[in-house]
């Protein structure tokens, strides 16, 4: 095969379905008012950040790493219309991404990149600090984990003596009403980790943080539970969609 040929073949797409890797394309290969887009989008975010790009905008440059050779624009407006917001985007399963036309494994895989990396970075703000002098940031985190989960995860924040994170560990997941957590597993776990305090953290899926009768009794199960280990409960936080509720900021503490 003769070198300009080899060029000029369109490389293997990495899964598939998906677009071929962008490896260096021939000259002209790419429209060139794509191309001046995503020079001058690119441009824009790196002088002004992303509170400047609109959502739509700021999704198209994530999929400029999945897409190489297409306009990005359409497949970044389908997918808002299906999820509603940059943040659903990325939260949506695997399985709902590729119900959307144009999503393949490899839109997928980088939208979920993008998340570790947001929930990788917003746990590194917690982790191994006293967590009570840092409370809007472990806000921040459990939204960014949690808010836009399709169904429910039950989650704990392991403390020490000064209040210290040593550990954030999911109990247990649900349907989207309903996760089963059992008071015995929670101590158990508490006492394997020589944590001396606890935060438990729950999402209802439907963005509505109000409290069940059961949220309520299963909170007094574990709370009467940790006293009798001279643990202590600090909060029970149950976040929603867009705001979230506290324990004992609402006096069920």
């Amino acid at each position: 095969m003769c070198p300009s040929r080899a060029f000029h073949e369109a490389p293997l797409p990495l899964f598939p379905g998906d677009e071929a890797p962008e490896l260096p394309l021939p000259q002209g290969r790419l429209p060139s008012y794509i191309k001046d887009h995503r020079r001058r989008l690119r441009a824009r975010f790196i002088e002004a950040g992303a509170q400047a790009l609109p959502d739509y905008e700021l999704l198209e440059l994530v999929l400029f790493r999945a897409i190489l050779q297409q306009d990005v624009k359409p497949l970044a407006r389908r997918l808002l219309d299906r999820f509603g917001d940059f943040n659903r985007v990325l939260s949506a399963p695997p399985h709902r991404l590729s119900e959307v036309e144009g999503v393949g494994d490899a839109v997928v895989q980088e939208l979920k990149i993008v998340e570790a990396a947001a929930h990788r970075l917003a746990r590194a703000k917690v982790m191994n600090r006293a967590v009570l002098s840092s409370w809007d940031e472990l806000l921040d985190y459990c939204r960014t984990s949690m808010a836009h989960r399709e169904t429910e995860q039950f989650r704990i924040l392991f403390l020490d003596r000064k209040n210290v994170l040593i550990a954030d560990e999911e109990q247990a997941r649900g349907t989207v009403d309903h996760v089963p957590v059992y008071p015995r597993e929670v101590i158990k776990r508490a006492l394997e980790l020589n944590a001396t305090a606890l935060i438990l953290v729950h999402n209802h899926p439907s963005g509505d943080p109000t409290p069940s009768e059961q949220d309520i009794s299963v909170t007094g199960q574990i709370q009467d539970a940790a006293g009798i280990m001279g643990i202590a409960l600090h909060d029970h936080l149950i976040i929603g969609k867009a705001r979230e509720m506290s324990f004992r900021a609402e006096g069920l503490l």
